[in-house]
């Protein structure tokens, strides 16, 4: 497929390669720099535009892959539905609620898909505890958990939206942080409530958070922690941890590290009575992938894997094929923004926030097609 990209700052190389990795083709890029602009698409084999708009009007162009800041999205998938072209966002989805669910609307409306990049749904290890969970393998969930105590240097800050709430929306929780939420969501289900507190500029001379705290607990009544800092020095490998009534899983990293379970299938396939009946093979994907912990942005924003973005575009790029939603729809990346929003407001108000039941009111708006 061909893929046209908006934005072409860090993120979008990681994009970039892996793309090419799986075989897309970067047709046309845009930024507002165009010297920077200009370097990108010559390094990835692609036409440079001015104009955002020509990405989104492009003929040979596929679908959209916008890798802006969050304060520029509902133009771009505006355009995107009247072209009837698909749109893929780097998360967030968007700075603010409202933004968010206009542009699902509208992407629901045009009958265009619209997917937020959250690829850590595709590492091995988060995809074996997703079945791990849904299989019971850990007994009833007591506990979920989500730490981000990261570190960035001052320079990280320096570009004057960095760091705003009308730039970014928010600092590490929305930013960094927004992936263990999206996780622990897709894990978990959703959150009942929320109390949080934050440190404004605890270290980093900006407006929004660089230290944050919530408590929540989930519809099913499990409790957890999410714990979020780009302030503290030299930055952890991020971890989620989830206690059940048969024991602990913990991702580090990219990587399940801890894996202490009681779990018949650890033993092995189970013995039949009949020597005659051969014993059931155990699926591969249901052992464990233990490893010590792996690549993480804990100190690097760019030292992470290329392997689960691949998978992500992958899975987009076949639900364009299929007209199916992806894995992390426009839905998805609204429910990691409420939840950080809730977060957010029970900082400011010093409250416990209830969240909505049905954000959507009770609709499932992913942008796929309709017909």
């Amino acid at each position: 497929m061909r893929v046209g990209i908006i934005g072409t700052g860090a993120i979008a190389e990681k994009h970039a390669q892996a793309y090419r990795n799986i075989g897309c083709e970067i047709a046309v890029c845009s930024n507002r720099s165009a010297a920077r602009g200009r370097d990108f698409a010559a390094r990835h084999g692609a036409r440079f535009v001015e104009r955002w708009q020509d990405v989104c009007t492009d003929p040979v162009v596929d679908f959209v892959d916008l890798c802006t800041l969050p304060d520029f999205r509902l133009p771009v998938v505006e355009l995107c539905a009247a072209n009837h072209k698909p749109v893929q966002i780097q998360k967030p989805i968007a700075a603010d609620l409202d933004t968010a669910r206009r542009m699902i609307e509208i992407a629901k409306a045009a009958g265009i898909l619209l997917g937020v990049v959250s690829q850590h749904r595709f590492d091995d290890s988060s995809q074996f505890l997703k079945r791990a969970i849904n299989g019971g393998r850990l007994g009833r969930i007591l506990e979920a958990d989500a730490y981000v105590k990261w570190f960035r240097p001052p320079e990280y800050y320096a570009r004057p939206a960095k760091g705003t709430w009308a730039g970014e929306g928010g600092g590490v929780l929305i930013n960094q942080g927004i992936h263990s939420v999206d996780l622990l969501l897709w894990m978990m289900g959703r959150v009942r409530y929320v109390d949080a507190q934050w440190q404004l500029g605890a270290v980093h001379k900006i407006e929004s958070e660089d230290v944050v705290n919530a408590l929540v607990q989930y519809e099913s009544s499990a409790t957890g922690v999410i714990q979020a800092s780009t302030a503290f020095r030299p930055g952890s490998p991020e971890r989620i941890e989830i206690h059940g009534t048969k024991g602990t899983a913990i991702i580090a990293g990219d990587r399940l590290v801890t894996w202490d379970v009681a779990d018949s299938l650890e033993n092995g396939p189970p013995e039949t009575d009949s020597p005659e009946i051969d014993p059931p093979e155990i699926d591969p994907r249901d052992q464990p992938p233990l490893q010590a912990a792996g690549t993480s942005g804990a100190s690097d924003p760019m030292a992470i894997s290329l392997t689960p973005f691949a998978r992500q575009f992958r899975d987009f790029g076949d639900a364009i094929k299929d007209s199916r939603a992806p894995l992390v729809s426009g839905d998805e990346g609204y429910r990691a923004l409420e939840l950080v929003d809730a977060i957010y407001r029970s900082c400011r108000e010093g409250r416990r926030i209830t969240l909505n039941a049905h954000p959507l009111n009770g609709q499932e708006t992913n942008g796929a097609a309709h017909g």
